[in-house]
């Protein structure tokens, strides 16, 4: 049997890893997870509250999907949990079904998702068009982005709406209850997440005070610090010790439960998993592009083996499956904690166990203290993430491309904001494969070779590829050979023929019979092998052969 029938080995990078592992690793690894622990504290918070969800439930998904993504993952530094990408998404899914059917959606997705890997299919996500990616990636910031308006502008909006222009419409309609205090907090950390890296990044600026002893070691460890973590620890002390008054997560969701999470099973039916369809296709699509994603650009910026993408999904898949058990949210491989995790010098899955340990230590000893974080605090870390998610410079550079580039990009970013993502990529998709068609049917041609022919031979070149979107060119060849005296020989000379279908093979026999009824031959020459393969297995070949043609 091929191997494109077979189905993945279930193989975890874990595995391979641990061979040669040594303390030095060790060491390595559970620094990287640490700090990875630390800067997803506020991202997976932050994510389930724009999401419509308790912050507990973003929490618990880093905890458990973290931890089983790592421990079954097909990467050796994927650090998965709640993304920014999915929070239009689930907030989508929650107003239009209701949280208990986004669990019940997300545990599908997990089991269409291992049957992708398992399947084979990881390598095909690749294959989706980078003008698709960057559309509905920038369309997701701008979603996110106006999400936050509302905590940021500290709105008293009882319920916000899941489409844009109801959004907007909203926004506007509570605008009297705006508090300049959350602007303040929120505009604050926004400032602070930018400056930071850049403070730090340039010691020779500060170059007098390392002179100081002590200072260049505490100047390095400032340097190491997660900005989100500096804006939420200062910001929170701020706004309690200044009392001010904006809303914190404890005045809007309650207390955090510090404790191990219940399971609670789904009440999944065949009914509901009927009406489930549409969101359970978009968080497995989602959540592949995502995850896949992530990997690559782990694999580009990292010097760990590549990535094993169909092991990836099965990975994303059970812990999919498994997260929603415990009012989870979907989850999926993460950019910004991924790229930290490299560059804090992890070199196995082993930090990634670590950051799901590091969070679950501190969820259930520190929960209390996050209930005075400010929620503008937390739409400033979010709008800081909507602006390093969206690629703003393909915009700039638009005008580079050609029509098509741009068409695909500023259509699926317009329909992802203004409908949603499913929408974007399905009639990104469909757009993208008929503007496909459209290119490739214009390479093909079919031209006219006269230098030195006899009267009654009619020779042709024919370039590119024949298949269905590029027959009408056969057309033309048909005119010509009717406005032809009869018993005309009609030479194609398909040397330059790369890839011929079988609408294409149709047309070809469609000019067989015209010339045939007209008392003249067709002669096919220098056949390449796939074009001759398919002459030779249609009975084509052997119907050229009754004309006398060799």
């Amino acid at each position: 049997m091929s191997n494109a029938w077979t189905l993945a080995r279930f193989h975890p990078r874990l595995l391979d890893s641990c061979r040669g592992y040594n303390r030095q690793r060790l060491w390595k690894d559970a620094g990287a997870g640490v700090t990875v622990g630390i800067v997803a504290l506020p991202l997976a918070m932050a994510f389930a509250i724009a999401s419509g969800m308790k912050p507990e439930a973003g929490l618990w998904t880093a905890i458990i999907a973290g931890f089983l993504i790592s421990l079954l993952g097909g990467s050796s530094v994927q650090i998965g949990g709640p993304a920014g990408a999915f929070i239009v998404v689930v907030y989508s899914i929650i107003e239009r079904y209701g949280l208990p059917n986004l669990l019940i959606a997300t545990a599908l997705a997990g089991v269409l998702l291992f049957a992708m890997g398992l399947l084979r299919l990881g390598t095909l996500v690749r294959y989706v068009p980078v003008t698709i990616v960057v559309g509905f990636t920038n369309g997701i910031a701008v979603l996110i982005a106006l999400s936050q308006v509302k905590d940021l502008l500290g709105l008293q909006v009882p319920h916000m709406p899941a489409d844009f222009f109801s959004q907007l419409q909203t926004l506007w309609q509570h605008r009297h209850s705006f508090n300049a205090a959350a602007l303040g907090l929120g505009l604050s950390c926004v400032v602070g997440l930018f400056v930071w890296p850049w403070l730090w990044g340039r010691p020779h600026r500060f170059q007098q005070a390392l002179d100081v002893p002590g200072m260049r070691r505490a100047m390095r460890t400032a340097a190491r610090l997660p900005g989100p973590v500096v804006a939420l620890v200062t910001l929170t002390l701020l706004a309690w010790l200044l009392d001010l008054p904006v809303d914190t997560i404890g005045s809007r969701f309650g207390d955090i439960p510090s404790g191990l999470p219940q399971w609670a099973w789904p009440d999944l039916s065949w009914d509901s998993a009927k009406h489930l369809l549409n969101p359970t296709l978009t968080i497995a699509l989602l959540g592949a592009v995502e995850s896949l994603l992530c990997a690559r650009v782990a694999d580009q910026i990292g010097d760990q083996a590549r990535h094993d993408p169909n092991q990836e999904l099965m990975a994303q898949g059970i812990a999919n499956l498994v997260s929603p058990f415990f009012g989870g949210m979907p989850a999926t491989g993460t950019i910004a904690r991924t790229v930290t995790n490299i560059r804090s010098g992890a070199t196995s899955p082993v930090s990634g166990l670590v950051h799901a340990l590091v969070l679950a230590v501190i969820v259930l000893m520190a929960a209390p203290l996050a209930l005075r974080i400010p929620l503008p605090v937390l739409s400033g870390i979010l709008l800081f993430v909507a602006w390093n998610m969206g690629e703003w410079h393909e915009f700039v550079q638009l005008r580079h491309y050609s029509g098509h580039y741009r068409l695909v990009m500023l259509g699926t970013f317009f329909l992802t904001v203004v409908f949603d993502l499913t929408v974007a990529i399905e009639v990104g998709l469909v757009l993208a494969c008929a503007l496909f068609i459209r290119r490739m049917s214009s390479l093909f041609t079919v031209a006219p070779v006269s230098e030195g022919l006899p009267a009654q031979e009619h020779h042709y070149r024919l370039h590119g590829a024949l298949f269905f979107g590029a027959v009408d060119r056969i057309d033309g060849l048909l005119s010509d050979v009717e406005n032809s005296p009869a018993g005309l020989t009609v030479v194609l000379d398909a040397q330059y023929l790369v890839a011929l279908d079988t609408t294409g093979l149709d047309a070809l026999r469609q000019l067989h019979r015209v010339i045939r009824q007209r008392g003249g031959r067709l002669r096919l020459e220098q056949l390449q092998p796939q074009p001759q393969g398919l002459v030779q297995r249609s009975g084509f070949a052997a119907e050229l052969a009754l004309d006398g043609v060799p």
